[in-house]
């Protein structure tokens, strides 16, 4: 049996990947080429050279089981063109994919072959600003052209980082069209909105274009236009002739981008500033009720936007004129850019009117300067609030040099001012609306376990992030095989420690499935109807298996395993007849769950495997016929005929093929048969009518289940937020690898360490850590948490006693409901001018009674203090 191409050792495979690896990182180049490759395959060899026993605690024993061919059949989507395969969406780098340079692929391939699936090749990419550094383009554009003239519609790919007019030179020559006739317009949500200029080298990223954006052509034959080519310095702006609309402007914000040298603000300021009914934030009745389209798993950007839409002071610093604050020269904001964006989005949410607001230009911000936002994944709220809260502020800095200032030793001083000369020297190099919002205080001590030395630092935030109660443990659900009895599978869900080990998943399905003593578990991941990977090292992590994976037990007598044994796998294959005429074809799908036993390592004849077969299968065996259907989904490649075989004079009850390991073929099982003492040998029945009238396949060998699947059953536990907050604050030992150097013992001490409240802002924004991250596992709390409304009063928490009131009000909330990637967020907010709760979910914005707003997908909570300038001005007014 031919397994791999390899010809060197597998220390020798490690050492070459590394060094390749290495070097590449050296040589950082834009339009280096790099190589996508299932995480699975990857993971699969990684475990098999050593490359993952650093990271599991040199625990788990080598696994010299060689993978086999790179596959990526699993990363691809199904519903793409065959001719066209693309990368399915929403995948993961490091969850779902790995990206290797050009060098390590072709030695990957050719140790192991490559038959999975399309090549995919991506280039490394090169942004300049704010710092350089490099990508791996994943999702190059894809954008939808529609041909004005027929309405004909076709989909171009290219990377983000290529020019406008790299563009133009595409589509002209696809369409066969001259340049000078062509016009291609911005066609967002099939409106006309920006004229790209064909003479640009604005790259496309830069223009707003993203992934599946709709573009229009249109082909002027007297080669004119109604529109005009301003030149604005060293850069080109369309400007439409006739009445201007800030949507026409080249980047769709209230500034044009047509600048050079000096201001990028000045030169194409149309003033927003002259509605008087948009100054403040009091008085707009029927405003702040729009919602945010959907661009595409954008609901975690949606809410946090409408959070920060209904945050007072933000929307009133906004509403008002500010570009006398935008700090274009800080190395670390964005030149504006972001903060212009939002701006503009914030005003025109506060605009009359009911229609939803696209987010798209300010989308399209955030990935030019924060590239894990860039495509269509699912991104976590908070993670986005935080990036918005720290690009707003660097934007609006007004400290233009922050000089350094040196700190002076405080040993003996009193809290107070040591804090409060903390908080002068913070604020001398920050000074934004955001930090006189949204900042606040920690003190943080150190204590040393033997001699009781105390070090006390004061570090500002921007939010608290509270640890939810959790459960140490995690559910899973296993099906039990016994390949040995008159039963055939059984599905067990079992409790194991989360940070447990196979092992402990071994032993506590045996425990639930009754294992007896001379009996054990082979347990096995399944993919795709086949044995994807056996799991035999009892140390090996629970944090590996996800919860979408399907997992077999397979139960048997310990007599059975162990020296002279090889394991066989039987797939089960439907071969189904298409209706193309009279020559018709036969084309073979895998379906079902693999069934696995152990046989001698001798020769055996067909009719023993014909014996095994019949054995494994003895459970299904109807009592009377009966048809079945089934739905299958994988590709197998025929070779050899496929009519019944025979034995001398005796007919064998099956058809059986023998699979390569490694490759999709199938070949008829010679009569000597001889397995594989080394991996398991993959055989394959052939169903047909005769084996569905004999056999009960649809009960026994339909789908696995999950390791986990998320409920909608309501969630009885509850913890307070002041439990939380309790949690938060709690003395906690540092660990080992994260010792204090005690100034008295002069040597490393396991401190203690202790978090205190010493300064709260006006807007106090509370996140709740629901989600934990592992390598392969992230999972949700979906505990409920009780949260004041009303009056929450934090003065008992706070160590500085200014004469500040430590007394909040609740204002939003944003909400996440479901698990992680597979989730949906939405928003609730109180409209200060009706004092009215409204749910805001992308588009759709109602009504709430506040009764209903506190729910176990609260996820980020904002309070604004009661008593603040804001609500005291908005009192005022009222």
């Amino acid at each position: 049996m031919m397994e791999t191409h390899v010809t060197c050792t597998l220390e020798e495979e490690r050492r070459i990947v590394t060094e390749l690896i290495s070097e590449a990182e050296d040589h950082l180049k834009e339009g280096n080429l790099y190589f996508v490759i299932s995480n699975r395959w990857y993971t699969s060899w990684q475990r098999c050279v050593g490359l993952l026993t650093e990271e599991l605690s040199s625990r788990v024993p080598l696994d010299v089981t060689r993978p086999g061919p790179i596959d990526n059949h699993d990363i691809i989507d199904t519903q793409s063109d065959a001719t066209d395969p693309q990368l399915s969406r929403m995948l993961e780098e490091g969850v779902n994919y790995v990206l290797v340079p050009d060098q390590v692929w072709k030695k990957l391939v050719e140790w192991y072959l490559y038959k999975g699936g399309p090549t995919i090749e991506r280039k490394l990419i090169c942004q300049e600003f704010p710092s350089k550094s490099y990508s791996v383009e994943v999702y190059p554009l894809s954008l939808k052209l529609t041909d004005s003239r027929d309405k004909s519609s076709a989909t171009l790919r290219l990377s983000k980082r290529a020019s406008v007019g790299q563009l133009y030179e595409m589509v002209c020559s696809a369409k066969g069209v001259s340049k000078e006739k062509a016009r291609i317009w911005d066609y967002f949500e099939k409106k006309k909105s920006v004229l790209l200029d064909p003479s640009s080298e604005r790259t496309l990223e830069e223009s707003c274009l993203q992934v599946d954006h709709d573009i229009l052509l249109e082909v002027d034959e007297n080669a004119s236009t109604q529109y005009d080519i301003s030149s604005a310095g060293n850069e080109l702006a369309l400007v439409p002739v006739g009445p201007t609309r800030s949507d026409a402007i080249l980047g769709g914000g209230i500034f044009s981008k047509g600048y050079s040298n000096g201001s990028m603000f000045r030169q194409f300021w149309k003033d927003p500033f002259d509605d008087d009914s948009l100054s403040g934030f009091v008085k707009r009745e029927g405003r702040g009720l729009r919602g945010l389209h959907n661009l595409g798993n954008t609901c975690f950007m949606n809410s946090t936007l409408q959070c920060l839409a209904h945050t007072p002071p933000i929307v009133d610093y906004f509403l008002k004129d500010y570009r006398d604050d935008i700090n274009e020269d800080n190395p670390s904001g964005t030149r504006g850019e972001l903060a212009i964006e939002v701006g503009e989005l914030l005003r025109k949410l506060w605009s009359s009117g009911q229609n939803a607001v696209s987010p798209h230009f300010l989308k399209t911000k955030m990935a030019k300067f924060a590239p894990q936002f860039s495509g269509y994944n699912q991104h976590d709220s908070q993670e986005m609030l935080s990036f918005l809260l720290d690009g707003l502020h660097e934007d609006l800095n007004k400290v233009k040099q922050k000089t350094y200032i040196e700190y002076k030793a405080s040993h003996g001083c009193p809290d107070d001012e040591v804090a409060e000369e903390m908080w002068k020297y913070h604020k001398a190099r920050n000074d934004s609306v955001v930090y006189d919002v949204f900042q606040g205080q920690y003190k943080s001590t150190l204590v040393c376990p033997d001699c009781g030395e105390t070090s006390a630092t004061y570090d500002p935030f921007m939010y608290l992030t509270l640890p939810l109660p959790t459960s140490l443990t995690r559910s899973m659900t296993v099906s039990v095989f016994y390949g040995e009895d008159n039963r055939f599978s059984t599905p067990y869900t079992v409790t194991v420690p989360k940070d447990g080990s196979l092992g402990d998943l071994s032993n506590a399905l045996g425990a639930a499935c009754g294992l007896k003593d001379d009996e054990s578990l082979l347990l096995a991941d399944v993919y795709a109807h086949k044995v994807f990977k056996y799991l035999e090292s009892p140390l090996q992590y629970l944090s590996e298996l996800r919860d979408n994976d399907r997992i077999v037990a397979y139960r048997f007598n310990q007599m059975h395993k162990g020296p002279g044994k090889a394991k066989l796998e039987i797939l089960h294959w439907e071969q189904k007849q298409s209706d193309f005429g009279r020559d018709a074809e036969f084309s073979g799908k895998l379906f079902g769950i693999p069934l696995v036993t152990y046989v001698n390592t001798e020769r055996h004849s067909r009719s023993d495997i014909d014996a095994i077969i019949s054995g494994l299968l003895s459970p299904l065996r109807r009592t009377h016929s009966s048809s079945t259907v089934h739905v299958p989904d994988v590709d197998v490649d025929i070779s050899g005929s496929l009519e019944d075989t025979t034995v001398g004079d005796k007919e064998l009850s099956f058809s059986v093929f023998w699979l390569d390991r490694y490759s999709s073929s199938l070949k008829p099982l010679e009569s000597d048969f001889l397995p594989n003492p080394l991996s398991a040998t993959r055989l394959v029945v052939k169903w047909d009518e005769k084996e569905h009238g004999k056999y009960d396949s649809s009960s026994y060998l339909n789908e696995l289940p999950e390791v986990y699947k998320a409920t909608t059953s309501l969630v009885t536990e509850e913890v307070s937020l002041f439990s939380c907050l309790d949690a938060f604050l709690a003395e906690e030992p540092l660990g080992p690898g994260d010792m204090w150097s005690c100034p008295a013992c002069k040597e490393p001490k396991p401190a203690n360490k202790k978090l205190y409240l010493w300064k709260l802002p006006e807007i106090l924004v509370v996140h709740l850590k629901r989600f934990t991250y592992t390598r392969l596992l992230t999972s949700k709390i979906d505990t409920f948490v009780d949260f004041p409304v009303h009056d929450l009063d934090l003065s008992k928490y706070v160590k500085n006693k200014d004469g500040e009131s430590y007394l909040y009000e609740l204002y939003a909330i944003s909400n996440h409901y479901g698990g992680m990637g597979g989730g949906h967020y939405t928003a609730y907010a109180k409209l200060m001018d009706e004092n009215k709760w409204y749910e805001f979910d992308d588009t759709r914005v109602s009504a709430v009674d506040e009764s209903e707003i506190k729910t176990s997908a609260a996820y980020v909570l904002f309070y604004r203090r009661v008593g603040s300038e804001s609500e005291t001005s908005n009192m005022d007014e009222d």
